[in-house]
């Protein structure tokens, strides 16, 4: 304790002796302050020396503690002494250390079309009844689980607008701002469209018609400018360019929507926004290959229900947290009854059957 004492006593000497200009002298190589006298600076140095020793004495735990709600501190103190940095955490293991993204898809509800088994790709056709019961559903699922948006987005097809109003009813959010665009439209099904779906199978055979619904690259027939389904003969689509010939498969869907969501949608998610998406079956299925990484092979099989809300959330790199109870390949979450979802999922693949 007298050591200690004579210590404080020498650098409060120290102190008072450096407010002297005469103790200040030029010293390019001093590691102190740039301008103390060699005699303050030995007696600087034994003075640290002794309070560091005196650290070291009663456990240097105890000397940097902090209280527990400091929780701040110490990982500053760790960088300042080099301690070794812990691995970032990968995306999977991080998801309670980064901000959580909320993005809700849901496809539309049954149409008058789906209803009669036909191909409708972009021809607007509204929803039927049990389509309308199906929006507002999904939308109770998601007032129930207290989901809310800042900002919405469908296509400009009336059976996803359709969808979109009655899900934002049930949530009281139809004031929340509506981003129209045709890239989230259904894929076109060129000179498919009209025809009935079973029609078609029993013309040109199931596997046929299964590769031109579900394959990845194989697009449906052609139609021309002359044809009634061509979009150069809709004015909703006028300013925009098409081929004189034209459809698609599920690759060229996914090239015209993907680049609305990189550089569109998916950064106002990152920015914190929470985002509703009413679409199409292949534009969800595009976008869930994406965000899923869900092969080419594998993205033919999957079928998405109408009606039903899939939830993700997604890290600061918009990468998927996977949900424990999500229906694979997916990681996001269908709301409601999963058995009940698994039905419906079934029922869609069924439709060509």
């Amino acid at each position: 304790k007298t050591d200690f004492k004579k210590g404080c006593a020498e650098v409060q000497g120290g102190r008072q002796s450096s407010k002297h200009a005469s103790h200040f002298v030029s010293d390019p190589g001093c590691p102190f302050p740039p301008t103390l006298d060699p005699t303050h600076k030995q007696s600087t140095m034994k003075t640290i020396n002794f309070l560091l020793a005196a650290a070291s004495a009663v456990g240097a735990s105890a000397f940097f503690a902090t209280s527990p709600n400091s929780r701040t501190v110490a990982p500053s103190i760790s960088r300042t002494f080099g301690a070794a940095r812990r691995p970032r955490p990968t995306p999977s293991s991080s998801s309670s250390l980064c901000m959580k993204h909320t993005l809700v898809l849901i496809r539309h509800g049954e149409s008058t079309w789906n209803k009669e088994n036909l191909f409708t790709g972009w021809v607007d056709v509204p929803l039927s009844e049990k389509g309308r019961e199906e929006a507002s559903a999904g939308g109770k699922l998601l007032k129930e689980g207290g989901y809310t948006f800042d900002v919405a987005y469908t296509s400009v097809l009336k059976r996803a607008i359709q969808t979109l109003w009655l899900a934002l009813e049930e949530l009281d959010l139809m004031y929340i701002p509506i981003v129209n665009t045709w890239r989230l439209n259904e894929r076109h099904y060129g000179g498919l469209q009209g025809l009935n779906k079973q029609e078609t199978v029993d013309k040109h055979g199931k596997d046929q018609v299964l590769i031109w619904r579900r394959s990845y690259d194989v697009p449906p027939p052609l139609v021309d400018r002359d044809s009634e389904h061509h979009p150069s003969n809709d004015p909703r689509y006028a300013g925009v360019d098409f081929p004189d010939e034209f459809t698609e498969s599920l690759k060229t869907t996914s090239e015209r929507f993907l680049p609305d969501w990189e550089n569109v949608i998916g950064p106002r998610v990152k920015a914190g926004e929470k985002v509703l998406i009413a679409a199409h079956g292949n534009t969800l299925r595009a976008l869930v290959k994406h965000l899923d990484g869900i092969s080419e092979e594998e993205i033919c099989g999957l079928n998405i229900p109408t009606g039903v809300p899939l939830v993700y959330e997604l890290d600061d790199d918009l990468n998927v947290i996977p949900h424990p109870d999500a229906i694979a390949p997916l990681q996001g979450l269908y709301l409601g009854n999963l058995e009940e979802v698994r039905a419906r999922i079934e029922g869609v693949a069924n439709q060509t059957k």
